[in-house]
């Protein structure tokens, strides 16, 4: 018998600290018009960090339990956890072990995805093939958290952008299609674009690399719009053409929240209306691995999505790497 991935729920964590654009504007009272313009190319107007003596893995906890409360299922009946971030809460180990722990996951198996904010529809692929390929596992936690304000120089106006926050989803075993397909592209010309640059074995931390703000995320050089605004739409169609649907076929589809404007770009370019979207940036932030996952539970919460819908996510994260996955909704 055929054996398919599908989920049956989603959970998301917002943490408790409002930082609005007007908190912003005072910090950087400097930088005349900054955050004016970037709230205009964003429509970012506020974002949510956690408190300063959280751990990443303390932001998926509740993301990850909300998830599984809504399954009808109890942490022991979780076969695998994959857990996607770049903001881990160490270079090693992985964050999906003390998640785990945190959790009381005592029955599964753990491992990280961390090709940035591509982590989640990555890690959704990952889960639908080791369910397809694996009869003993039946239950999939998959979990993008964020908090990278944490990894951020507070005097770099960029940290306009770092919104923190978890998302998650459970994916069982159906004899029902669920998982429809996959597809992902990189450009890896572009990784000394944004990062943590320090810390690794590149360059090992420092007493001097830390002073110099290099064990900080940073962004050194601007992407060109078109690796969004043309990658996006790209992938998309990848994706159809390998999983065996149009673009036309799509009943809705939900991108990387980093600017509204580039959503609405390539939903023109995709053909597709904007009804068939939804975004959170203007109130949540760029909440970079967790924006896909907490996107999807808010369309579901608000009934945007509905059973037997075609629903595609398409993430992009620094490197760059993009990817996409597509799921018939039970």
């Amino acid at each position: 018998m055929d054996r398919f991935a599908s989920i049956i729920s989603t959970g998301m964590y917002l943490p408790s600290i409002r930082v609005h654009n007007d908190d912003l504007r005072k910090r950087f009272a400097h930088l005349p018009d900054f955050i004016d313009k970037m709230e205009e190319s964003s429509a970012i107007r506020c974002r949510w960090h956690a408190p300063e003596d959280w751990a990443t893995s303390d932001l998926a906890l509740p993301a990850a339990q909300q998830a599984l409360e809504r399954a009808g299922l109890k942490p022991e009946d979780v076969d695998l956890i994959i857990l996607g971030t770049d903001s881990p809460d160490y270079i090693t180990p992985a964050t999906s072990v003390v998640l785990q722990y945190k959790l009381g996951a005592v029955n599964a198996g753990t491992f990280d995805v961390g090709c940035a904010c591509a982590s989640f529809p990555t890690a959704l692929a990952s889960a639908a093939g080791w369910i397809a390929t694996n009869p003993a596992i039946k239950t999939v936690l998959v979990v993008g958290v964020y908090l990278m304000h944490k990894l951020a120089d507070p005097n770099d106006p960029m940290t306009f952008f770092y919104g923190d926050g978890a998302g998650a989803a459970v994916l069982v075993a159906s004899d029902k299609p669920g998982f429809l397909g996959a597809a992902a592209q990189a450009g890896g010309a572009y990784h000394k674009h944004w990062g943590i640059y320090s810390g690794g074995t590149y360059e090992p931390a420092t007493v001097a690399s830390v002073e110099a703000g290099r064990t900080q995320v940073r962004i050194l050089e601007r992407y060109p719009p078109e690796v969004n605004h043309e990658g996006w739409p790209r992938v998309v169609r990848k994706l159809a053409a390998g999983a065996g649907f149009q673009v036309s076929d799509i009943d809705f589809i939900l991108f990387t929240q980093v600017r509204k404007g580039s959503i609405e770009l390539v939903m023109k370019d995709l053909g597709l209306p904007l009804e068939k979207t939804h975004t959170i940036m203007e109130e949540w932030g760029y909440t970079g691995s967790a924006c896909l996952p907490m996107v999807l539970d808010d369309a579901l919460a608000k009934k945007m999505i509905c059973s037997g819908d075609r629903l595609v996510l398409v993430g992009s994260g620094v490197g760059y790497n993009q990817a996409a996955a597509a799921f018939v909704m039970p």
